[in-house]
């Protein structure tokens, strides 16, 4: 078996004879005394918890620790980071709308009509976003629109700029292209496998529940219209800092548990 229920493990308990009489409520209540979900699972990333680990992680939650003094010194935090192939998908039939006593119903068939590639970006002192709808998820289209992404903050003193270790990101044309054009922006990347170290992932999740779940759209250029004008409202209606508790001690502490 690769997955294990109640009655499962109960019925092997008995073929086994290590309880020959035991039920699957049994088993339910030494699973819930033992702290125990066999029916559950996550995925995870494993990062390599050595010192280029601590380094990196350092850097960026320095950063977040740091942020609100940063943007009073005249310093910007952003978080950048890419959704791509966001499906666009049109229901064949109407959605049935939910009335009193039943929910909303929607035809399981669909069509598609391509992907968008989503680029977010997030100021992590103030909470608020931007999007771009990308091309393509590459080097050159990421390029195009970093003008416009870093444009935005043009007074700033200087610019931290968190993202992961995706290829356009870490892309020598890309880096070129910073030093060249931004001597003032600092390039931080996330360590390896620890991209959930990036903020700005917490904000796409909060971004998808509002604005593209249940989502209908019957072209490509319905949906970049629907994400033009999403950003704006979700910075009029939601935007805030980040609660962010993890800091440079806690992880030095985590990593330290882990290793020993």
């Amino acid at each position: 078996m690769t997955h294990w229920s109640t009655r499962s493990l109960a019925l092997v308990a008995r073929q086994r004879g290590i309880a020959p009489t035991i039920s699957h409520s049994t088993v339910a209540l030494i699973l819930h005394d033992a702290d125990l979900q066999p029916h559950r699972t996550r995925y995870w990333k494993t990062p390599t918890l050595d010192d280029t680990f601590r380094h990196k992680a350092a850097q960026v939650l320095w950063c977040y620790e740091q942020a609100q003094q940063l943007a009073q010194k005249g310093e910007v935090v952003l978080c950048v980071d890419e959704k791509p192939n966001i499906q666009v998908l049109h229901g064949d039939q109407p959605v049935r709308s939910m009335q009193p006593g039943l929910i909303e119903h929607r035809e399981f068939e669909y069509k598609r009509h391509g992907t968008v590639n989503l680029l977010a970006k997030l100021v992590v002192h103030s909470g608020r976003m931007r999007s771009w709808d990308l091309e393509r998820n590459n080097g050159d289209c990421l390029r195009a629109v970093l003008p416009q992404l870093l444009g935005d903050h043009r007074d700033a003193r200087r610019i931290h700029l968190i993202w992961d270790n995706g290829s356009s990101h870490t892309a020598r044309q890309t880096l070129d292209f910073l030093r060249t054009h931004y001597p003032h922006v600092r390039v931080i990347f996330t360590p390896a496998h620890a991209s959930w170290l990036n903020q700005v992932e917490l904000l796409l999740r909060a971004f998808t529940e509002r604005y593209l779940q249940r989502g209908d759209w019957a072209s490509r250029d319905e949906l970049i219209k629907h994400l033009d004008a999403s950003w704006p409202e979700y910075n009029r209606l939601y935007a805030h800092p980040f609660t962010w508790s993890w800091t440079r001690a806690k992880m030095r502490s985590w990593v330290d548990r882990h290793l020993s």
